[in-house]
């Protein structure tokens, strides 16, 4: 695949703080790209220049061989953008949002109409295209930012923090509808976010801390790199002392307990030697939030 956006050495200064500092990265054609940090780590700044809304103070950015800077207009076009924050008029219903949307790209008629139908069948509009936007639910609401960053067919969807607020069932139907989506259209999917795990699909992710790359792979090129894996033991109030025998550092769970080993075969190597703490027990590989904590040393509550 070809690079549909490539950024390099960017740079975006507010007063004395640099809020993006040097970075390079680029994302390729049909990917799903997830760019990840806790809040203020640079990345919806980074998206703000990415999308021209933000004047960049060094560096470079290009969409599809084009720099974002030299032609605004036609970078917006080949942008779709989901905001942490909806941007949708409350007071009017689904569909006059979307067709007012529309008419900003010169949608109009019958080709509306066409739209309107292909982005009901992938997101269900219909259901809600009656109602006042401030009256839906926080899942309803992000069906209907979805649909308005689609409604002008572009290359790219940029996610920025687009689960932040919602319900664990909420987000889990927001990433059914994405999924739903990238499998429909085969679109570059670039998400920012700060839940670690919603990357663990992703093809590619750049972890950013304070303006600057601390990371940059696969989830599994990440999760083999900075964790590893992990047995957890489940049981009763004498389970943290038996466990002290492996020698091994605890780390309290629900449940239970959980020590960290190398590799898979450390952990065969454990249960051969003590079976008989090996009663309630299951072997994990890392998790995304595992390997932010070890780049960044914080936590994503953080």
């Amino acid at each position: 695949m070809d690079d549909i956006i490539r950024i390099e050495h960017l740079v975006k200064r507010f007063g004395e703080i640099t809020a993006v500092n040097d970075i390079t990265f680029s994302v390729r054609r049909g990917e799903f790209f997830a760019f990840l940090g806790v809040n203020g780590a640079g990345k919806s700044t980074t998206i703000s220049m990415l999308c021209g809304a933000l004047a960049r103070d060094g560096g470079s950015i290009t969409v599809d061989g084009t720099d974002t800077e030299k032609a605004p207009d036609r970078i917006k076009r080949m942008l779709g953008v989901v905001f942490q924050n909806s941007t949708l008029d409350k007071a009017l219903s689904v569909r006059d949002n979307l067709k007012s949307r529309a008419a900003l790209y010169g949608i109009f008629g019958r080709e509306f109409e066409k739209r309107y139908g292909e982005l009901d069948e992938l997101l269900s509009l219909k259901e809600l295209e009656k109602r006042a936007v401030g009256k839906l639910s926080g899942g309803q609401r992000r069906r209907a930012d979805i649909a308005r960053a689609l409604i002008h067919s572009p290359r790219i969807l940029i996610l920025d923090e687009p689960t932040t607020g919602l319900d664990p069932a909420t987000r889990k139907t927001v990433w059914n509808v994405i999924d739903k989506l990238r499998a429909a259209r085969d679109m570059t999917v670039f998400l920012t976010t700060h839940y670690m795990e919603e990357a663990a699909d992703a093809d590619d992710v750049v972890i950013i801390d304070s303006g600057k790359i601390v990371a940059h792979g696969s989830p599994v090129e990440l999760k083999n790199l900075y964790t590893g894996d992990f047995i957890s033991f489940y049981g009763g109030d004498e389970l943290e002392q038996k466990l002290e025998t492996l020698g091994k550092p605890l780390q309290k769970i629900a449940g239970g307990c959980r020590i960290e080993v190398s590799d898979t075969a450390e952990a065969t190597r454990l249960i051969s030697s003590f079976p008989e703490l090996f009663t309630d027990y299951e072997v994990s590989k890392g998790k995304m939030d595992d390997v932010f904590l070890t780049v960044t040393g914080k936590r994503t509550g953080d």
